[in-house]
């Protein structure tokens, strides 16, 4: 943690929300654990205990608070610290919690390339606890907002989060929190009985500008945004199967909180449901560390800004191959009819959600010429079914937990998806938040407007002189890529 004990005091006094999720505070004369935002009385200074996780105060004996609840603070995106071997198992070990998938610490050392012992040297040098320790909190913290905010069965929790058992889980939260589960579900208001899914994000964020740009690229029948809402069908494969539904997410920009309601086919799956909504609308990004940086930028500033994520990374991917050398409108047009000939139907509460985005099997399965005849030119066909092979296979995981550099590198060996594509593919699908599409018309335009009838001699010149003027917005090309994109949509 940045701020020493003395200012992050200071920021709890102040309930100063942009230390949301980077600061916790253990309270000895109470045992308990919580967010700079929590709004109960105070505590006293001597009294405060500083962690930079949640998972130090669990180890170091504090329980979560019911109030300001821990489990439901934005986290870290990825250029939040460097990306060292710790970091990555951290994600992975997210990304196997939320998936309701095992996680295997030696299985995770392997994919590494380091040893067991090894990793929880470095884990516990990076995150002051273990990796058990580590993936128990996750666990724990997850399980702690299903029991809050769904009517799902205490069983049918445990097994979501990974507890092989309901009498480990009931031990292992008795002994973390001192509070038995059954106890705590009896505890919620009576009026509460199935509230939305709470989602914190660290203020400002500029919602116009993010729902605006999933607005201009709506796909019917998979997505719809209205007003502060965005609601969409969504499917991934899972054990050999497909998981399929629907979710509701709705800003409440006074609460700095994402409302999220789920299909009832989805509950086994919330878990992974939040992860995609909290990537699909960055809400882990830390404005207190961007906007400065962007403050260099010559457009107007925007503060608060984020990327739009990626729901499902294939589709992400799907459509910037799609988005090749066209605008926006008949990106969208091509999508749409891509859905509508491989996408299947699914029953929404609502008459404007009916399909499900085509999954990578059956891209991959399609016969060509169909594929072509939606308007779809023959290279783009061909990048197409060998990206949604590689996915369908496993050759290529479109995940923020996966290894950035190894991902680039096979996305660039796939015909037609040159170093634009990987980079857009990188910054949607992967949440990275230095992807920089130097070649990118929007970008040359905005940054290098007076080109005229270029050669390929100049325009190399100009991709080389923006890129030299972007190292002025590292770690965070990606949000200067939004900025500039938002900049060129206002203008036209």
């Amino acid at each position: 943690m940045v701020l020493d004990a003395d200012a992050a005091y200071a920021a709890l006094k102040t309930r100063d929300p942009r230390f949301d999720g980077r600061l916790f505070v253990g309270v000895t004369s109470t045992g308990v654990y919580c967010r700079p935002v929590c709004r109960v009385r105070t505590p006293r200074r001597e009294n405060c205990r500083f962690f930079d996780t949640r998972a130090q105060a669990e180890a170091a004996r504090f329980r979560p608070c019911l109030k300001c609840r821990p489990e439901i603070a934005p986290g870290l995106s990825l250029a939040d610290s460097s990306r060292s071997l710790a970091d990555d198992a951290a994600r992975l070990i997210e990304r196997s919690v939320h998936g309701g998938d095992a996680t295997d610490m030696a299985a995770l050392a392997r994919r590494l390339g380091v040893t067991d012992r090894h990793l929880r040297r470095i884990f516990a040098d990076a995150h002051g606890v273990g990796p058990h320790d580590y993936l128990t909190t996750q666990r724990l913290l997850l399980a702690k907002q299903l029991l809050t905010d769904t009517a799902q069965p205490v069983t049918a929790i445990a097994l979501a989060c990974g507890f092989g058992s309901l009498r480990r889980f009931n031990a292992a939260f008795a002994e973390r929190y001192r509070l038995n589960p059954t106890a705590l579900r009896r505890s919620r208001p009576a009026s509460a009985a199935a509230p939305a899914l709470r989602l914190a994000y660290r203020p400002p964020l500029d919602a116009e500008g993010l729902l605006g740009f999933l607005a201009r690229r709506e796909l019917p029948g998979v997505e719809q945004v209205d007003g502060l809402t965005l609601r969409r069908t969504l499917a991934w494969p899972h054990d050999g199967g497909i998981v399929a539904g629907w979710f509701e997410a709705r800003f409440d920009l006074d609460r700095h909180e994402v409302a999220l309601t789920a299909a009832p086919a989805l509950a086994p799956f919330l878990g992974a449901v939040m992860r995609r909504v909290r990537q699909g609308f960055d809400l882990d990004a830390d404005p207190a560390l961007i906007d400065p940086v962007l403050a260099r930028l010559p457009v107007a500033q925007r503060p608060g800004t984020r990327l739009p994520g990626a729901f499902d990374g294939f589709e992400s991917a799907v459509r910037v191959v799609l988005g090749q050398q066209v605008t926006v409108k008949a990106a969208c047009t091509l999508t749409r009819r891509l859905v509508e000939r491989l996408g299947e139907r699914i029953e929404t509460p609502w008459p404007a959600l009916t399909t499900l985005f085509p999954s990578a099997r059956a891209i991959a399965a399609a016969d060509p010429e169909v594929i072509g005849r939606l308007g779809i030119v023959r290279q783009r066909v061909r990048a197409l079914q060998a990206l949604a092979a590689a996915v369908a296979t496993g050759a290529i995981d479109l995940d923020r937990g996966a290894p950035l550099e190894a991902t680039l590198e096979a996305l660039r060996s796939l015909p037609g998806i040159g170093e634009w594509t990987a980079q857009v593919i990188a910054m949607r699908s992967l949440a990275w938040p230095d992807a920089w599409p130097a070649s990118d018309i929007g970008l040359l335009n905005a940054l290098a407007p007076d080109r005229d009838r270029e050669t390929a001699a100049q325009r190399s010149q100009a991709i080389a002189a923006i890129t030299a003027q972007a190292q002025a917005w590292r770690p965070w090309r990606a949000y200067a890529v939004m900025r500039l994109w938002h900049q060129l949509e206002n203008e036209t």
